[in-house]
């Protein structure tokens, strides 16, 4: 029986080199992360193989800063939990064969961890973790989901965004402003500038019953307005704030309608679009009026990064771990088709 369990987590998912130490009794012992936002900037988004490439070079140099961080040494690590999908699947197979070839090495489980479910867990790392049940807003760059969690692994898929996620809209929206790749954060702060009423955007999906996301014609639409416009300053501030409030309006609305079916007093938000601090704000004055508790966390977290994939490779070391030597990943990867775990 391990006393005292310590896992390396590993992150290659698409375009950040995470690693992370967790002790399940103290909590985070390191944390490091590479980003490779210079790499893509100057082809407008991610491209894989490129991505993989540097997952190769980083994730070493990376893995022996986290034991240095954490004053340990491979005999002080019980697991390694490396992100199995979903994501980019030259990216995954990068950290899934590092996470597997350690762990025989050292001779301890390999546990491949789900993502987005480390997501939906980041803020289990906080001071004041969440309580079960509660309903999860994961939005990010590639996902945009609600889902009823009634405990670890006890998932279930309430809407989903039918094409562009929230962050990918933010980035696409950004470039029609000029803004260079990533531009979602830059438009954020942009939009701190804008007049709320110049311009009003549409809140897709709201005005129908149901729980899935749309923001393809948001994008659209603020593409029209942008022709419509001079490319002033102003202007652009003007129409990042309608679009960010656009997005964050149905974000809103939705969490509304998801809290009232499950009934849950407990809303967790996750994902790089849940750093934004104007949806964050709104989001916990609407809440509070409800009555409902809101929990995320800190924005290092909130982006993709070791320290959750570690965490989530603690809590699923005993159900989920496997010593076997297969090397599999999943690009796409329900959270409902994961496993219960019934205690931590």
């Amino acid at each position: 029986m391990v006393k005292v369990m310590r896992v390396l987590g590993i992150e290659t998912s698409c375009d950040e080199t995470g690693i992370a130490v967790y002790d399940q009794k103290v909590g985070l012992l390191a944390n490091q992360l590479y980003s490779q936002v210079k790499l893509h900037a100057n082809y407008g988004g991610v491209v894989p193989e490129l991505a993989s490439r540097d997952h190769i070079r980083k994730i070493v140099p990376l893995i022996q800063a986290a034991l240095k961080e954490s004053k340990l040494s491979s005999a002080d690590i019980n697991g390694v939990a490396y992100t199995a999908g979903p994501g980019l699947v030259g990216a995954l197979l990068v950290g899934a064969t590092i996470g597997r070839a350690l762990a025989f090495a050292w001779k301890v489980p390999a546990i491949p961890v789900h993502h987005m479910e480390g997501h939906l867990l980041a803020p289990m790392l906080e001071d004041h973790p969440p309580g079960f049940p509660f309903v999860a807003l994961l939005v990010s760059g590639g996902h945009t989901q609600l889902i009823s969690v009634m405990g670890i692994g006890k998932y279930e898929l309430l809407g989903e965004s039918i094409d562009d996620a929230a962050g990918e809209a933010f980035d696409k929206t950004a470039k029609l402003l000029g803004i260079d790749y990533p531009g979602g954060a830059i438009l954020s702060k942009i939009a701190q500038q804008g007049k709320a009423d110049r311009f009003i955007f549409p809140r897709p999906m709201t005005d129908r019953p149901g729980l899935d996301f749309s923001f393809s014609g948001l994008k659209t639409f603020a593409a029209n307005t942008v022709r419509a416009n001079n490319n002033e300053h102003q202007t652009c501030a003007d129409i990042a704030r309608a679009f960010e409030d656009a997005v964050i309006d149905t974000l809103a609305i939705k969490c509304k309608r998801a809290l009232k079916q499950t009934g849950f007093r407990n809303l967790v938000m996750g994902g790089g679009v849940s750093a934004n601090h104007a949806l964050r704000t709104k989001m916990s004055v609407i809440m509070k009026k409800c009555n409902i508790n809101v929990f995320y966390a800190r924005p290092e977290f909130c982006t993709d990064n070791g320290a959750m994939i570690a965490y989530a490779g603690m809590v699923r070391f005993k159900s989920d771990a496997n010593q076997e030597l297969t090397i599999v990943v999943r690009p796409r990867w329900s959270l409902e088709d994961l496993n219960p775990v019934e205690s931590i």
